[in-house]
């Protein structure tokens, strides 16, 4: 009798779409939706020598934290800015767009206005024309004009360090919020959960959430609170350089022998 040939998993589905786990399962003939919902219910990863352990263990993040400090030391926030104010107002521009169009134009928009009371009396179309290239900037204008009204009105023209005082800003949101408490004052009061943070830690699988929200709560449970500030800048910055969203510089990674990403797209093991 003539042996039955082992399907593969690309006659199932294309493997990058697999993870590595779903992936082995597909190779031994498990239908390919079987093989991820077996995979999805078997939350490990493996180390290079086979050891199989949980995602979110002690012992993997803390080889994660180590290895980000190692690679990104000093790393800070990539938003210029001299002083609390002016991080609000560029965190607030820097949505839907990236950090490197807002430092085109804050220099330009603070030497105009270099204070929530200048800045809250500039004419709305100059700020527009200013801010133009990062997109949205009506909204950006109106937003951040208001912001620093609502900073000479209520809070004499200064940043308030408690993210409940911070959200009461127009534009400024709860990431907002962690960024200028974090960057600015140094207080950890969350992590910040942007598109790098979001992706790598669902590469990681250190969440299964999709909300910014509900990733910075999973995050919080297993990242040490004095880590917050420095791991959120690390993730965003090994997002730019490495872990980016399409074809990702695994070869070039220093957790890829403890990443086990379903996309990688180089593996040493």
């Amino acid at each position: 009798m003539m042996a039955t040939k082992k399907r593969s998993a690309k006659a199932l589905t294309p493997p990058q779409k697999l993870s590595p786990k779903a992936r082995k399962l597909a190779i031994e003939g498990v239908p390919a939706a079987k093989a991820r919902k077996i995979a999805a219910s078997e939350p490990t990863s493996k180390t290079k020598r086979g050891r199989t352990i949980k995602p979110t263990s002690k012992e993997r993040v803390a080889a994660i934290l180590d290895a980000l400090a190692k690679t990104y030391p000093g790393v800070v926030c990539a938003l210029t800015h001299r002083n609390a104010f002016e991080l609000v107002i560029a965190t607030a521009l820097s949505a839907q767009t990236t950090d490197v169009n807002v430092n085109k134009v804050t220099p330009e928009l603070f030497d105009f206005y270099p204070t929530p009371k200048a800045l809250a009396a500039a004419p709305l179309l100059e700020i527009e024309r200013i801010i133009h290239s990062t997109g949205f900037y009506r909204a950006k204008a109106k937003n951040i004009k208001a912001a620093a009204q609502v900073l000479v009105d209520q809070f004499k023209g200064k940043v308030p360090e408690t993210i409940e005082e911070l959200i009461l800003l127009p534009g400024v949101a709860r990431k907002t919020a962690n960024v200028v408490l974090g960057s600015w004052f140094g207080i950890p009061s969350g992590v910040v959960v942007d598109t790098h943070v979001s992706r790598i830690s669902q590469r990681l699988e250190l969440t299964k959430s999709t909300t910014p929200e509900k990733i910075e709560l999973d995050l919080q449970k297993i990242v040490p609170q004095d880590r917050w500030i420095n791991f959120s800048h690390e993730l965003i910055h090994h997002g730019r350089q490495v872990c980016i969203a399409r074809n990702p510089r695994c070869v070039d990674c220093t957790l890829e022998k403890i990443c086990n990403s379903g996309d990688k797209t180089w593996s040493s093991w």
